[in-house]
């Protein structure tokens, strides 16, 4: 052990397991994190180079207090602050590894440095969304509503793949661990 971090010292003292120990060896539990993980990620990242290309497309005609730039930059934010939460926590768990506990205990102190970034963009998400209210719910109530929300369900089939794709290869890590 070349690194003497105290994650490195506790992954090393730790018990040899096939994953984190407070998965208390629950191979259902890591296949399920690991998954959920790593779906939450990508569609995260998708979402958020969508959000920027959206936002560069439009820069010349959109105003910055519009309801449209508001609900990108919100979910820009959002999306941020998922991708780098759930992609710190898939990277720990698809690079967990006691025997190499030096490699282990940096991508647990990474996804540690990582954590007050994906907070920041959350809770400027929400300042966004709260500090927008009293002018958006009124702009949000002019007709014509409802949303067709069941008119857009055919762009959940990319995410759908990705979702199945990430629970067949957690299963696979999973189990050949």
């Amino acid at each position: 052990m070349t690194n003497s971090s105290l994650a490195a010292q506790a992954v090393a003292k730790g018990p040899m397991t096939a994953a984190p120990p407070s998965f208390d060896g629950h191979g259902w539990l890591v296949v399920l994190n690991l998954a959920a993980s790593t779906f939450a990620c990508v569609v995260a990242i998708m979402f958020a180079v969508d959000a920027v290309r959206a936002i560069r497309r439009n820069w010349g005609s959109d105003r910055r207090n519009h309801p449209v730039s508001i609900w990108r930059y919100a979910g820009l934010c959002f999306a941020l602050g998922i991708a780098i939460t759930r992609g710190a926590s898939a990277t720990v768990l698809w690079n967990w590894d006691p025997l190499n506990p030096a490699g282990t205990a940096w991508f647990l102190t990474l996804q540690r440095f990582l954590d007050p970034f994906a907070m920041a963009f959350g809770i400027t998400g929400l300042g966004i969304l709260y500090l927008t209210a009293r002018g958006m719910v009124p702009q949000l109530r002019r007709r014509p509503l409802p949303i067709q929300l069941w008119a857009s369900l055919p762009m959940l089939k990319r995410p759908a793949g990705i979702a199945l794709l990430s629970l067949i290869a957690a299963l696979g890590v999973v189990s050949t661990r």
